[in-house]
């Protein structure tokens, strides 16, 4: 087998590997430090549709991390990415909050309720059984379902949180309708994100502590990848799933002096 090519560009989960709980990860300030220094194409990924990439930018500035807002991905924008694709200047019933909806506005979509081409369910901390009814009942009458990403649960300081999968379970239950998932692990977000840094996957690496998402989106994008032991998916588990990371390291502090 060829030896795989030289890594020119990096793209790493955010929760689990950089931070944790508001805390950043040991390294990881060394980590962002070193990309930035090293001119090579980067992003920072999260699954969460909640904040815009300016938010976040400000979020992890705070917790000492600098990472410009054109290097973060989150999965609002790879589900507005997909959208402007498939229908541009379309509409869409949105159950989100500002990094969904800012995401849709800045390509051009309508928000609306009346015959919408698609319902956008995505992450918020205040699901509503009328927002969900709604949304049952556009499916019904012919708009398309897309979700942002299938995670079950969410954290929060007092345990799991239902998140966006668990509420697309919900809508499909009653519509019959699954939808389409634009977030990790879909490779969709993947190479979005690597067509965004003008990237190419076959010289290009993802971080990630999860291996249902991180490690599997990355695999199926043809990128190399780096599962940290500092998020979700712990030692015992990696040998349940079919499937492996290229490299298993401690932290994200194992992976500074490979950039």
């Amino acid at each position: 087998m060829a030896d795989r090519k030289p890594i020119d560009s990096w793209l790493t989960d955010m929760d689990g590997v950089l931070i944790h709980e508001g805390v950043p990860i040991p390294g990881a300030d060394a980590f962002v430090k070193k990309l930035r220094e090293s001119g090579k194409p980067f992003l920072v990924l999260t699954n969460n549709s909640i904040y815009t990439p300016r938010d976040l930018h400000a979020r992890l500035r705070r917790m000492g991390l600098d990472v410009p807002v054109d290097n973060i991905w989150t999965s609002a924008l790879a589900t507005a990415k997909f959208l402007d694709d498939q229908r541009p200047g379309g509409t869409a019933y949105v159950i989100g909050e500002a990094g969904l909806t800012t995401a849709l506005h800045d390509i051009g979509y309508i928000l609306t309720d009346h015959e919408p081409d698609y319902v956008v369910l995505g992450e918020t901390r205040t699901y509503s059984f009328e927002a969900m009814t709604k949304a049952v009942r556009l499916i019904e009458g012919g708009a398309r379902f897309i979700a942002t990403n299938p995670d079950e649960t969410g954290p929060s300081a007092e345990g799991p949180l239902p998140a966006t999968g668990a509420v697309a379970a919900l809508i499909t239950k009653a519509t019959g309708r699954k939808p389409y998932f634009a977030g990790k692990p879909n490779p969709l977000m993947m190479r979005t994100g690597l067509n965004a840094i003008g990237a190419h996957s076959e010289t290009s690496a993802m971080i990630g502590d999860r291996m249902d998402t991180d490690v599997l989106a990355g695999i199926e994008a043809g990128m190399r990848t780096f599962l940290v032991l500092t998020g979700l998916t712990g030692p015992g588990q990696i040998e349940n799933f079919p499937y492996r990371p290229s490299e298993i390291v401690d932290s994200i502090a194992d992976l500074v002096d490979r950039i």
